[in-house]
């Protein structure tokens, strides 16, 4: 290595790309390449989100319909057939709570949680969460559970 071949890393330099706007000598002075008039060529312009160049935009042409209820509440559901497979694991014993649910990651810790009676469940759990529909209700009390609602 010499004085005649030191040259920066690779990745280290990047090009400056046109320099613009520095006059007539330059060949890219005057409207340093943003065209004559218009919002584009003046300083500060900045395009307004979903602008579609004065067309109406899609947001605009789309037709709007029905409703968002703000006082909905969502539930996350749990099947029967999941709390067997925890069981199956060994992942749950005898107890069911909205922690044991986080941890093993069927439910956020904020969600609210509701059970849901599709499939089978054979052990005998002690479940407290939110809601159950009827079926999963009976379920968990014909195999010797406890449903618990919060």
């Amino acid at each position: 290595m010499n004085l005649s071949n030191l040259k920066p890393a690779d990745g280290a330099v990047q090009k400056a790309g046109k320099v613009v706007g520095r006059g007539q000598g330059s060949g890219k002075g005057g409207t340093a390449t943003r065209g004559h008039k218009g919002a584009k060529s003046r300083s500060g312009y900045s395009k307004k989100i979903g602008f579609e160049g004065g067309q109406m935009p899609l947001q605009r042409r789309v037709p709007k319909f029905g409703f968002t209820n703000v006082n909905r509440k969502d539930y996350a559901g749990i099947n029967l057939e999941k709390l067997q497979e925890l069981v199956d694991k060994g992942a749950i014993k005898d107890t069911v709570t909205l922690d044991t649910l986080v941890e093993n990651g069927l439910v956020g810790k904020n969600d609210l949680v509701k059970i849901l009676g599709n499939g089978e469940l054979k052990a005998s759990l002690k479940v407290s969460v939110h809601k159950f529909t009827a079926t999963a209700k009976a379920a968990i009390e014909a195999a010797g559970g406890e449903a618990i609602s919060l």
